[in-house]
């Protein structure tokens, strides 16, 4: 019951943000965008997985789809969902796919660098940047994938 004059809006939660993400496959690493140093946004300068917010009416895969062509003019062909995380103010889907053509032939139209990482190399929870020349912490989703993959999930995509 609420009291008169108050809104009932203000008893409403925000629903979660969902987000759709890749874990790229090359040779057994993963590529990883180093995030622009910019406040406002998910895990300022760090190494985060390639993605982004779904749009009102994309499915997961499509806005997963939209976001790579948008960050890295990459054209991905089948992606394979690999696990759904939820918590009250995020939903993550994030999927795996292979990465079929070199690093060079893909453009970064957003964050400061990528780089190819073996998940084992990760486990220091940081990534260096050849361009930066400096090491820079793993995004928490990156974390998260991380820790799915070492609790199981190691196969790598074919």
């Amino acid at each position: 019951m609420t009291a008169i004059g108050t809104p009932s809006s203000s008893l409403q939660h925000d629903a979660p943000v969902e987000v759709a993400l890749a874990v790229l496959e090359k040779d057994g690493c993963w590529l990883l965008q180093l995030r622009d140093d910019l406040a406002g946004i998910v895990a300022p300068g760090c190494w985060g997985l390639f993605g982004g917010h779904l749009d009102p009416g994309e499915s997961p895969e499509q806005a997963l789809r939209r976001e790579l062509w948008e960050e890295i003019r990459l054209e991905v062909g089948s992606v394979e969902p690999w696990y759904v995380s939820r918590s009250p103010s995020k939903i993550r889907h994030v999927f795996r796919a292979p990465l079929q053509i070199p690093l060079c032939r893909l453009d970064l139209m957003e964050g400061q660098d990528l780089a190819l990482f073996p998940p084992e190399l990760l486990e220091s929870g940081q990534g260096f940047s050849s361009k930066l020349q400096t090491s820079r912490p793993l995004a928490e989703s990156t974390l998260e994938a991380l820790g799915r993959y070492q609790a199981g999930g190691r196969s790598t995509m074919r």
